[in-house]
């Protein structure tokens, strides 16, 4: 009976997406609704289609959130981000089309073990980069990890997973946590209050130590003990990763903010800069 619920719900939705040529289901998107593969019909374009269910939204209180992340997501134009190319709005459903990327970052370092160096830098620097125009643009995305960095058939960057994302406003703090613990900064789970740019600075910090290692710098089954771990910056650093890598990643991860490297000057690290 779900089988049928579904391939119903899906076929009612052809008149809605009718310039599109929906595809499998990839996945699912929290518990708002699921992400199909999809084609453009005149174009044969590839695209990624987000199909939000209404109820599921209201549900969860997340209507603020939802469109938050829409209006951002407008706003930002970045190679490395990924790209929406149109919302569509059904008594029912909220359909967000958006660019095409095949892979997760995660699963392409759990395929290798870990990357080597240079191929790391490659693709660090695109998050970086990313990551830069946000904050330029007054976005703090608050969930950087692999799962939501994406990869084209060419390996460039594609940021998604901006449902925790937040506009930053000069003078004001933000207090809110948001996203997987693993990537937390210690002031998020300390619940102090924040600017913004320091904690994704942390997490892209984590997910570095993520592409050159294949492990998770802080991990731990019991989340007391990993939000010990987190709060005291206790990890430790492969005796293969080179000196430069260890310095950059150790800057990334100091537990005082205002210690912690800024965007801009890891754009100048040594390590970064190495082969540009």
């Amino acid at each position: 009976m779900e089988g049928g619920t579904e391939e119903g719900s899906d076929a009612g939705m052809d008149m809605f997406l009718r310039n599109y040529k929906v595809g499998k289901t990839l996945g699912f998107v929290s518990m708002l609704g699921k992400m199909k593969i999809a084609e453009h019909v005149l174009t044969g374009q590839k695209v990624i289609v987000q199909i939000l269910k209404r109820d599921n939204i209201k549900n969860m209180k997340m209507e603020e959130q939802v469109k938050l992340e829409h209006g951002i997501l407008r706003l930002l134009k970045h190679p490395s981000i990924i790209k929406l190319h149109e919302v569509i709005e059904t008594p029912t459903d909220i359909c967000v089309v958006m660019e095409y990327a095949s892979k997760e970052l995660f699963d392409y370092v759990i395929e290798r073990g870990r990357l080597e160096e240079d191929e790391g830098r490659n693709i660090f620097r695109q998050i970086i980069s990313g990551v830069e125009y946000c904050h330029n643009k007054m976005v703090v995305h608050r969930d950087l990890r692999p799962e939501n960095i994406l990869l084209n058939f060419v390996c460039d960057v594609k940021i998604t997973g901006f449902g925790w994302s937040n506009i930053m406003h000069g003078g004001h703090f933000l207090n809110t946590s948001g996203g997987s613990s693993n990537y937390g900064a210690p002031e998020v789970m300390c619940r102090k209050l924040y600017i913004g740019p320091e904690v994704d600075v942390w997490s892209c910090g984590v997910v570095l130590y993520f592409i050159l290692c294949g492990i998770l710098p802080f991990d731990d089954e019991n989340i007391p003990n990993l939000f010990t771990k987190i709060k005291g910056g206790v990890f430790t650093l492969p005796s293969y990763l080179s000196p430069e890598a260890r310095d950059l990643i150790s800057k990334m991860l100091n537990v005082e903010p205002i210690k912690r490297i800024t965007v801009s000057e890891i754009q100048q690290h040594p390590w970064l800069q190495l082969h540009l």
